[in-house]
């Protein structure tokens, strides 16, 4: 059976199907409709436009090999957020392993030579929230990660945690409360 190109009125779930059939191009096309947003979201989550570009690239790897997993291919833009979320995540909690002695608060911009007592604070508040990030339950470390540092809004956090609108409001909520307690003593 000849293949053909792809146009651009072919729905996801087509192009899903034709891309499990072996058409690379029809491939391609789909993972060309949200290359750039999937990009956009590694930028915001990572912070870094090399990291994003790899995820990225691994989403493409990842997606080829799994497509088949897909149960619903209406739902491809779906799940290719969830996949680059996931592996998102993967890239910041190896970040946190090899970065958590260096990820000190850059105080150097407030002239901590001039401030010794004032760096120590810093380093030890930041070691305090980083101990009271790892005590939340997973679910709700994330969404606070997601809100509070990477500024996204609560129907996007919804959305890539396969949640709810309100789901996402109730645990950042729920870690606010939590950081707050935990962070009391530094007020």
């Amino acid at each position: 059976m000849p293949s053909h190109e792809p146009s651009s009125v072919e729905d996801d779930a087509t192009l899903v199907g034709r891309a499990l059939d072996g058409d690379q191009t029809a491939f391609a096309c789909l993972l060309g409709r949200y290359s750039d947003r999937i990009l956009l979201m590694a930028t915001r989550i990572l912070g870094d436009r090399a990291d994003a570009e790899d995820v990225a690239q691994e989403v493409s790897v990842i997606a080829w090999r799994r497509l088949a997993e897909l149960t619903q291919p209406a739902a491809v833009r779906t799940w290719l957020f969830r996949v680059t979320h996931r592996q998102c995540l993967h890239v910041l909690r190896v970040r946190r392993a090899h970065d958590r002695i260096d990820a000190v608060p850059d105080v150097a911009t407030n002239n901590p030579a001039s401030d010794p007592p004032r760096m120590a604070e810093s380093v030890a508040a930041f070691h305090a929230l980083s101990t009271a990030l790892a005590q939340l339950p997973p679910p709700q470390q994330r969404t606070w990660l997601l809100a509070e540092v990477h500024g996204l809004p609560h129907m996007e956090i919804a959305r890539l945690s396969g949640g709810t609108e309100q789901a996402a409001r109730a645990r950042l909520a729920r870690a606010r409360v939590r950081l707050a307690a935990e962070m009391r003593a530094w007020r």
